[in-house]
């Protein structure tokens, strides 16, 4: 078994609103990106169970072949975004997300 920690070459998060969290994950090359999103293991359901939401708190999940990338976007508790607000919750994110199986 492979881990998201693993195969990815990038991980990073942003603010896509004030509670609003979206994630790119982007896969070292072609072979990978696809090896992953063939084996099944990473999807919607996934990344709910990781974060402990409901699937329905995922609000999009996409594979973008062109970038070897999938990309999604969940619901957030703590509203950040503000003008002058800082984000130390968003780097705190990455770590469920990278146990996940990816292979």
């Amino acid at each position: 078994m492979q881990t998201l920690r693993e195969v990815c070459k990038v991980v990073r998060s942003k603010n896509a609103g004030p509670f609003i969290f979206t994630f790119d994950i982007m896969f070292k090359d072609t072979e990978t990106f696809r090896s992953v999103q063939e084996a099944g293991h990473l999807d919607r359901a996934a990344v709910a169970r990781a974060y402990g939401i409901s699937p329905n708190e995922v609000l999009s999940f996409d594979w973008h072949a062109f970038a070897n990338a999938v990309k999604f976007s969940i619901k957030r508790e703590v509203a950040s975004g503000g003008v002058g607000d800082s984000d130390v919750y968003g780097a705190q994110q990455h770590a469920p997300l990278l146990e996940l199986r990816a292979l």
